[in-house]
């Protein structure tokens, strides 16, 4: 991620809080000054220290680009994915493949739109061949991934998947019992889902049902009812 696509997401964020007629969407508003300062923040921890990071084997293993993390940096909600996929890899931004468009959908379920959240992986290049990440590529990654919420600050987190739960949760636990309830990471409640790619995989009306639940849960958590959306 660059300078500019920083600067970018922070001008089409305060865009879309203007167009939605939000009344501090000036420059000069507290709240807005809260925004450019989380933005900075992550822009400093891009370039001081991910850009060009070499902690791990992944910076060895034929990655294209590092996917740092995409969205607002005042959201109240982050999804926390694995890692990069081939698509993610080649963009250098998470979740831009089919299992992208399938978190999109979820994200609009809950009332929200992508510009809305952050969304953020667990390790941050993509692993060959989309095997797993390894513990010590887990370990050196996820300092960056601690330092990013704690800039954000959300409300809620949304752990996608068993190995973005597991890790946060540090638990064996496989995520059909982790979603079941509201967890904590970093003093933020924290509700664990199945992945897109496994939606993708396994489109059932179950499947389907058990997301909706997990969704319901963290629009409980944001204050979100099915009449403000």
């Amino acid at each position: 991620m660059k300078r500019e696509d920083v600067h970018g997401q922070l001008l089409g964020h305060l865009r879309y809080l203007k167009d939605i007629g939000a009344e501090y969407a000036d420059a000069a508003d507290p709240a807005v000054a809260a925004v450019k300062s989380k933005a900075k923040a992550l822009e400093e921890l891009w370039s001081d220290y991910v850009a060009g990071c070499q902690r791990c084997r992944l910076s060895e293993e034929g990655r294209s680009n590092i996917v740092f993390g995409e969205g607002n940096p005042d959201a109240d909600l982050m999804f926390i994915g694995e890692g990069p996929g081939a698509e993610e890899d080649r963009q250098g931004l998470p979740f831009v493949g089919r299992a992208g468009k399938k978190l999109n959908e979820i994200i609009r379920a809950v009332g929200l739109q992508r510009q809305d959240v952050y969304i953020g992986n667990i390790v941050k290049c993509r692993p060959p061949g989309n095997r797993s990440p390894r513990p010590d590529e887990i370990r050196s990654c996820l300092p960056y991934l601690e330092r990013q919420i704690a800039i954000i600050q959300p409300r809620v987190i949304c752990a996608l998947g068993t190995v973005a739960a597991q890790t946060l949760l540090n638990t064996s636990e496989p995520i059909s019992r982790l979603r079941e309830e509201v967890h904590s990471y970093l003093g933020v409640p924290l509700q664990p889902t199945f992945h897109p790619a496994y939606l993708l995989r396994n489109y059932t009306p179950r499947t389907r049902g058990q997301v909706w639940e997990d969704m319901q849960k963290v629009m409980g958590l944001l204050g979100i009812t099915a009449d403000n959306r």
